[in-house]
């Protein structure tokens, strides 16, 4: 055995070793080396897929109530499409990847999102898969850079540590200042500006969800361990909560309030997703003993926020500033609580009712970045004071449908959608983000941005405005099916079936719905209609069933 596999080892049994018992995991001292932790280790040439080609391959959508969704969803991919790209030479990137469509490079943040559209033409585009670049771009002390050159394969310049400094903020120009806990040695790789947003985990259940396909778990879980732990050591603030300076949301109100050490209700709770996230992995791998650690110390993580991040009287979760008061600023930040499972019953109720109020977040289209009643809200969008994000919506829609709340997370995807969907009937493309009191982009957006915007035309009107969500672990295909016309998708892929499926309502005073499913495999299928639920064995073949 070589001494680095050695010290690989010795480190990894130390990382879990700490994780059952020790506050934070120590780094890896006197190791450069990027992707250690990462089995794969080189770009196997192939050729990239174009549009043209794979269309015929992919999930058409049927939707005669609104062809206009059809037309949206086929642009969406188009544009998807240009964004494709093979690792170039010296470049350490090891897989084709999709770009954010923002700059010349990849973000962690966008590249998760931009996944979980892509997942719905696994494995026929590149999707999941790039994430892997930034595994193969992972620290000996679990550090990710946030955002990587996608010709080089360099950390992003201004993102490095390059002065071997305590943890800083190069954007907000701040040090950090630990309260009641001890200043990480040695410095970190990476400003704090690079460590935000670990949803990773995330993207890859997502995946799972929708494609079946768990063989990526084992190869992820060390790098996602390590991750966390680099996490731990360098952004946990001695209350127990997550540093952050702006969290990718630029120009928020809320950025005053983290100088020097302030803590986040978004990182804190993404902290706790994370610890959840491993556990159900590490279940799904026989790691049961890790899996309890994990568990325990999101537990614990979910317990400091409920303490000090909610405020009892406003009944909103806040930030803390640096010395441990709640901040002022209210933001979309606070509902990752919902997604991260944080939130009481009651604290849950209380963020709905946020989202359905017309004075804070229930604007022409929701769910603004910054809330109406909030200092410095800007009607028109203004970027991070008020624009709406898909990438924000998502988050605020999966966590309502956590706490069971399906009635509110569909009618403010579907809202979501019509709103992207009015701004392409008068643009003729879908943008980066949205104005919450117009049915226009905001001020300012990048156009034809996919781009994590893609998941609006793409999961959006598959999973609520057709209505079909994939249970891939369970062989499970849902269709809440709520049109009054044809609909259906052909093609639809997951957990390796392809399948096509339509629904044709009748025409008779009857009111019966035809439904025929033709499949290369074997599923469940669950129909939701009118109120009732019908169960059907989809079978290799043609089937057909009957709605009564």
């Amino acid at each position: 055995m070589t001494n680095r596999v050695l010290t690989r080892s010795v480190a990894f049994l130390v990382a879990i070793a700490v994780l059952l018992g020790s506050p934070a995991l120590p780094p890896v001292q006197g190791e450069t080396v990027q992707g250690m932790y990462f089995a794969k280790k080189q770009y196997v040439p192939k050729p990239l897929p174009t549009f043209a080609e794979t269309k015929g391959k992919l999930p058409g959508p049927i939707f005669d109530e609104n062809p206009l969704y059809v037309q949206m969803y086929w642009k969406a991919w188009e544009l998807g499409f240009r964004n494709f790209y093979e690792p170039k030479p010296g470049s350490g990137f090891v897989s084709q990847f999709i770009d954010a469509a923002f700059n010349k490079n990849i973000f962690l943040w966008d590249t998760c999102f931009l996944s979980m559209f892509c997942n719905y033409g696994h494995p026929l585009v590149p999707g999941i898969g790039s994430l892997d670049n930034f595994y193969a771009k992972q620290y000996a002390d679990g550090e990710i850079c946030r955002e990587i050159d996608r010709t080089t394969g360099r950390d992003y310049v201004e993102w490095v540590n390059r002065e071997q400094k305590d943890l800083f903020s190069r954007w907000s120009h701040f040090s950090v200042t630990y309260v009641g806990r001890d200043v990480p040695a040695p410095p970190p790789h990476l400003t704090l500006d690079a460590l935000n947003h670990p949803i990773f985990a995330w993207a890859e259940l997502e995946s799972v969800r929708v494609t079946g396909d768990r063989s990526r778990l084992k190869l992820v879980y060390e790098p996602l361990v390590r991750y966390y732990g680099a996490l731990q050591t360098y952004v946990r603030q001695g209350n127990g909560l997550y540093i952050t300076d702006w969290a990718s949301m630029d120009n928020s109100p809320r950025n005053a309030y983290l100088d020097k050490g302030g803590t986040a209700v978004d990182t804190s709770s993404q902290m706790v997703m994370f610890g959840n996230q491993l556990a159900q992995i590490a279940d799904l791998l026989g790691k049961k003993e890790e899996a309890t650690a994990f568990r325990k110390e999101a537990a614990r993580l979910a317990g400091i926020i409920n303490a000090k991040m909610w405020d009892r009287k406003r009944k909103f979760y806040f930030d803390l500033t640096a010395d441990g008061k709640l901040a002022p600023a209210k933001t979309v930040a606070a509902f990752w609580t919902l997604l991260a499972g944080v939130a009481s019953i009651e604290q849950a109720d209380a963020l709905a009712a946020e989202l359905r109020n017309p004075q804070s977040f229930a604007r022409k289209h929701r769910v603004p970045s910054t809330p109406a009643d909030q200092a410095g809200f800007d009607p028109a969008g203004g970027y991070w004071r008020g624009s709406v994000w898909p990438s924000t919506n998502t988050m605020v829609v999966r966590g309502l449908e956590r706490y069971r709340k399906d009635d509110l997370a569909r009618e403010i995807a579907c809202e979501h959608l019509r709103m992207v969907g009015e701004v392409f009937r008068t643009t003729g493309t879908v943008w980066e983000n949205y104005a919450p009191d117009a049915a226009s982009p905001g001020k300012p957006a990048k156009g034809d941005f996919v781009g994590w915007t893609g998941i609006v035309p793409i999961v959006y009107f598959l999973e609520y405005g057709i209505g079909l969500r994939a249970d891939a672990p369970n062989n499970r295909l849902t269709w809440a099916l709520t049109s009054k016309k044809r609909c259906g998708c052909e093609r639809f892929r997951f957990n390796g079936h392809t399948a096509t499926l339509v629904a044709l309502p009748s025409s008779d005073p009857s009111g019966l719905v035809a439904v025929t499913v033709e499949s290369d495999g074997k599923f469940q299928l669950r129909v939701e209609h009118g109120g009732k639920r019908w169960e059907f064995g989809v079978k290799t073949g043609m089937n057909r069933f009957t709605l009564d």
